[in-house]
């Protein structure tokens, strides 16, 4: 009976858990990523849903074989880099890996040590799961952000600005909203207007203040000091009665 074979991240933690797991299990690192989009080329496909092209990182190539040969001794595989998006796109390359061999056994698991004692690992192992395929995609989509900004905004950076810069896929785009925004405020155009207020009461209410927003059933605009002396002294009239024609009670939010 072949034994299991651990694959983790750091060639350090491979030493340690070896020790953990005892003689029937094997532990091998992949020593971070093993494949990633080319270095020299865009490697994404815009016009086919942004589809990555992955290609094994240089010096890796040695690392999947020896990861390969262990796979084809192991009865099971467990995938054990780290518990983040980073460490879930490791786990799916090095599946895709080692599915290429026919020798490979199908019981390919995926395990997450917190931490790097004995009594975590022992729980882990005994629970494995099952790649996180939506991780995997949040990684995927993060490298290919990265990349589409990096290759089309950073060489507009060294012509305008300095060589050797590199655009991010965050400060990027809150620039672009910054400067939309400032566009927008250097593009307003100020418009003088009044507002007319009166404070009334009756009867049984309490003295309130209303305020003016309609004159003949259309929304008041009043431009001026001249309107809004006139509507005024319209509104001081003696005998002029004011009527609340309704009343509407609702709950509202005031933010500092």
């Amino acid at each position: 009976m072949g034994k299991s074979l651990v694959i983790v991240e750091s060639p350090a933690k491979a030493r340690t858990i070896n020790k953990y797991l005892g003689p029937s299990f094997t532990v091998r690192a992949s020593i971070g990523h093993i494949k990633d989009l080319p270095p020299k080329k865009l490697g994404v496909n815009i016009e086919q849903n942004f589809t990555p092209e992955y290609v094994t990182i240089r010096g890796k190539g040695k690392v999947i074989q020896e990861l390969k040969a262990a796979a084809e001794r192991a009865d099971a595989i467990y995938l054990a880099p780290d518990p983040d998006r980073e460490g879930e796109a490791i786990c799916w390359h090095i599946a895709e890996e080692l599915k290429k061999s026919r020798k490979v056994t199908n019981n390919i698991y995926r395990v997450m040590f917190n931490e790097i004692t004995k009594k975590a690992i022992s729980e882990a192992m005994k629970h494995p799961g099952t790649i996180d395929t939506n991780k995997v995609d949040a990684q995927q989509t993060r490298r290919i952000l990265d990349r589409l900004v990096g290759y089309k905004i950073s060489p507009l950076l060294w012509k305008k600005v300095q060589k050797g810069l590199s655009a991010g896929r965050v400060q990027s785009v809150a620039l672009r909203l910054i400067c939309e925004r400032e566009k927008e405020i250097q593009a307003f155009i100020s418009e003088e207007y009044w507002s007319i207020t009166t404070r009334l009461e009756g009867k049984n209410p309490p003295p309130f203040e209303a305020k003016l927003i309609n004159i003949n059933q259309k929304k008041a605009k009043v431009a001026n000091e001249k309107q809004a002396t006139k509507i005024t002294n319209d509104l001081k009239q003696p005998g002029l009665k004011f009527t609340v024609d309704s009343v509407t009670k609702k709950e509202s939010r005031r933010k500092p």
